[in-house]
């Protein structure tokens, strides 16, 4: 599969390793530009790309970057993605120690929405509780009883499906989350959040949660 990563921190950088590792090639980008990368490629055989090139011929997406950044993402930038690709959304809201305020979301709005309609396409949201070297350190067979589960939410269920095939070739296991405007379920400081857990465990988690975001983390 074509996979086009935008953000090349800690998600965005362990993504880019597994999944190239998984044979699938990988394109990844950052606002720096693609200099920048060197060493990722070098270590990966991932192709450093600038942002705008970043979803060309690609199948699947992921948008791996500080929110407050997401309307600062080239026009245009699926023009030339496959079609029917899927874009993964990993972001979360963090006002105080780095997006600032965010009035549609201080007001209810959830992350991904919001990131839907500054992107121009829809999103499925995963990975965005997710501890980086999990990615790395925690990929478990099918069956193990430590195999980790992940929440994931979207409103198009071919494109939960290809990401949930995705996360199970990554070596982990999926909990559909519902659909975005049930995302809050997912977002920082729910019972979820950070959850290494199973299947079961997650599922609970994730009915436990309040809609009402917690001070800390609004602006």
């Amino acid at each position: 599969m074509k996979i086009g990563i935008i953000g090349a921190g800690n998600i965005g950088g362990n993504l880019t390793r597994r999944l190239t590792a998984l044979g699938h090639q990988v394109s990844v980008a950052n606002s720096r530009g693609p200099h920048t990368l060197t060493a990722l490629a070098d270590e990966t055989g991932a192709t450093a790309v600038t942002v705008a090139d970043a979803a060309r011929g690609a199948e699947v997406v992921v948008v791996t970057i500080p929110l407050k950044n997401v309307p600062d993402l080239p026009s245009g930038l699926f023009d030339e993605a496959a079609d029917g690709f899927v874009v993964i959304d990993t972001g979360n809201y963090y006002p105080k120690e780095r997006d600032g305020r965010i009035a549609a979301i201080e007001d209810g709005l959830t992350e991904s929405r919001w990131t839907e309609q500054h992107i121009g396409h829809p999103v499925i949201k995963a990975f965005n509780g997710t501890y980086a070297q999990d990615i790395l350190e925690r990929p478990r067979p099918q069956g193990d009883p430590e195999r980790i589960a992940l929440p994931v939410a979207g409103d198009d269920a071919a494109a939960k499906k290809t990401v949930r095939d995705l996360i199970d070739e990554l070596g982990f296991d999926s909990v559909d989350a519902g659909g975005i405007d049930d995302s809050w379920r997912q977002q920082p400081d729910t019972p979820v959040y950070g959850l290494r857990a199973g299947v079961a465990e997650v599922t609970d988690a994730l009915a436990a949660a309040s809609p009402e975001r917690p001070g800390a983390f609004r602006a």
